[in-house]
């Protein structure tokens, strides 16, 4: 059985994104950056990848990616902005999207992807579908960013229970970027 894991940028404070849903203070230059995308080629743009020499670079981690809508429509956002991935978007309200991207309307269907045969599934954003998908989430794996924005949106949004997580690595950068992993606990804070 493949992993759901939540691999995504986030602030000292807690969030993914600033309150528009811009990510421009986050680092993208340093020591962590190369070592990110030869690590996680998949976790770039289709159009990104030529200019960064990853053109016919396999997939290491991932093989399908996983958006909400607001992650998928990012200003100045690609129809197919994963189009060396399975793209699967959630959303009951987007309509008119490019054959290679699937709309579901509902997280159920995520159970179903993870008994497939392939890589993990790539929890991409945002924090509203992280928080709909926490039961799911078998991994995290944080950019930790040695920034602080204040208000934003949150790397979850109003998450039933408490799912409890273990850290097992954890990886510094001169930058101040920490790249942390945790699994999934089996137990649950306060049952």
């Amino acid at each position: 059985m493949r992993k759901l894991v939540y691999y995504v940028a986030v602030t000292l404070d807690g969030f993914i994104a600033d309150v528009d849903g811009g990510f421009d203070s986050f680092l993208f230059e340093g020591d962590h950056a190369g070592w990110l995308t030869a690590e996680y080629p998949e976790a770039l743009p289709t159009a990104a990848r030529p200019y960064l020499g990853l053109d016919g670079v396999p997939n290491r981690h991932f093989d399908t990616v996983l958006m909400g809508r607001a992650t998928y429509q990012v200003p100045g956002g690609l129809p197919s902005p994963y189009a060396h991935l399975r793209q699967f978007v959630v959303s009951s309200t987007l309509t008119g999207t490019p054959d290679d991207v699937e709309v579901i309307d509902t997280v159920d269907p995520v159970r179903a992807l993870k008994a497939q045969d392939g890589k993990d599934i790539w929890l991409c954003g945002g924090g509203k579908l992280a928080s709909a998908l926490a039961a799911e989430i078998d991994e995290l794996r944080l950019k930790i960013h040695p920034i602080v924005l204040g208000r934003g949106i949150p790397l979850f949004d109003d998450v039933p229970g408490v799912p409890r997580f273990t850290l097992t690595s954890t990886r510094s950068f001169d930058t101040g970027v920490v790249f942390s992993t945790y699994a999934r606990s089996a137990e649950v804070a306060g049952s």
